[in-house]
């Protein structure tokens, strides 16, 4: 039974949090500080994006027609917070071997994020939508490329975060005006997009939502699903032990990111409940993995979120107790 962080934290120290991923959880991930100028998630992404340029507007990240070489103050910014970053991962991951997890943004969040030069989303436009996502695509493997060259030990593995897919699926992205929703885009087509960046490591798809669509992810190639359980209907249970018994890892965030925190019994309690329901082995709870409820940025102080990443694995021994009762 392991555990990890699903990428966000709070505060604006690197090392620190460097520090505190290689002693706190058991699969170390690449921690995102979104209070840091041109730290959060979708500017992670752009960083990371090849041959597309973009710049910040009062809105949001918007492209702006040029190519990588055009790549705007932001665009640059962003990229030179990231191989900041990434010198410190080097550093403190000095002869580490092991599982090593880097986020990224999926898609179709950014194509429900990010503008077009002329307005409007991404979205809205289906040959721009796949020249983002192949940009992406081609970004995150160098991107990987850069990390195990850094980590000579590490077995990379893939976080997408894709929060907006749920809306995307349901046609519930508003435009521009407000007065109205983008197309909804069906199942294959949402797999054809995901899949491009699947290939480039061992990759879990990450979803915090009610119905998280699982069997997207899965088809797209994703080994496992990371979802928040207190979340979660009856629906995407019943996707959930499908996956799980077709030998997909799912990240279970079990601790709650705000509010109280939860004693190892009251956070384990969900999920052991609801896999006896479900009827599944309870050996198939070794392969899940532990986590918060979802990023911990809005955490009210980085001790508060070290609380709760220290709680997951007296969380996990509790599940690991009942997978061999």
């Amino acid at each position: 039974m392991t555990t990890t962080g699903l990428g966000s934290v709070p505060g604006d120290d690197i090392r620190e949090w460097m520090r505190a991923v290689l002693e706190l959880v058991d699969i170390p991930f690449l921690p995102e500080l979104p209070a840091r100028p041109y730290g959060d998630m979708l500017s992670r992404s752009v960083a990371v994006l090849t041959e597309l340029a973009a710049d910040l507007q009062p809105v949001g990240w918007r492209l702006t027609g040029g190519g990588d070489a055009r790549a705007s103050l932001d665009q640059r910014r962003a990229r030179a917070l990231l191989k900041e970053d990434l010198d410190v991962l080097e550093e403190y991951c000095d002869g580490y071997e092991g599982p090593l997890k880097v986020q990224v943004t999926g898609p179709w969040t950014l194509a429900a994020t990010v503008e077009r030069p002329r307005g409007d989303k991404v979205l809205a436009d289906h040959g721009a939508r796949r020249d983002l996502a192949q940009a992406l695509a081609a970004g995150v493997e160098e991107h990987l490329a850069e990390v195990r060259k850094r980590v000579p030990g590490a077995e990379v593995l893939l976080q997408v975060d894709e929060p907006a897919l749920p809306a995307v699926l349901a046609g519930a992205v508003p435009t521009a005006s407000g007065w109205s929703k983008h197309r909804s885009v069906d199942g294959p087509g949402a797999v054809e997009l995901l899949s491009l960046l699947t290939s480039a490591a061992p990759t879990v798809v990450h979803c915090c939502a009610a119905r998280p669509p699982i069997e997207v992810f899965t088809k797209a190639g994703a080994g496992g699903v990371a979802v928040d359980v207190s979340l979660l209907n009856n629906a995407a249970w019943d996707q959930i032990a499908v996956a799980v018994e077709a030998g997909t890892t799912v990240y279970a965030g079990l601790v709650a990111t705000t509010g109280a925190v939860p004693d190892k019994e009251q956070a384990a309690r969900p999920l052991i409940q609801r896999w006896r329901e479900l009827g599944l082995d309870p050996e198939l709870m070794k392969q899940v993995v532990i986590t918060p409820a979802c990023g911990l940025a809005a955490a009210p102080s980085p001790r508060d979120a070290r609380t709760r990443l220290n709680l997951l694995r007296a969380v996990a021994d509790v599940i690991g107790d009942a997978a061999e009762a």
